[in-house]
C-alpha cells in the first residue's frame, strides 16, 4: 500500500475537527500508509479551490466537500 496524502481543509470549526478524527480513525484501524494533514489556512483554502468546508484531498484530488462523510465513504475515498 502506497503512501498516500490527505488533506482535510477546514477553519478548526467542530465538521472539521470530526473529519479529521474519522479518517485518523480509519486510517489506524485499517492500517494504512497515510500522511494526513489539516489545511486551516483560509488563503490556502481558497487557493485550493475549496468553498465549503470541510474538504478533503486524497493525492491532490478534492473528493468531498462541505460535510463529515461517513467511515464507508472514507473508505471508498481511500480505495478500499
Amino acid at each position: 500500500n502506497r503512501n498516500m496524502e490527505i488533506k482535510v481543509f477546514g477553519t478548526g470549526c467542530a465538521r472539521c475537527r470530526a473529519t479529521c478524527q474519522a479518517i485518523e480513525k480509519v486510517i489506524r484501524e485499517n492500517g494504512l500508509d497515510a500522511k494526513l494533514a489539516k489545511v486551516e489556512d483560509i488563503v490556502e483554502i481558497l487557493n485550493s479551490g475549496v468553498m465549503a468546508t470541510p474538504a478533503v484531498m486524497v493525492d491532490g484530488v478534492i473528493r468531498l466537500k462541505g460535510r463529515v462523510p461517513s467511515e464507508e465513504e472514507i473508505k471508498r475515498m481511500l480505495g478500499m
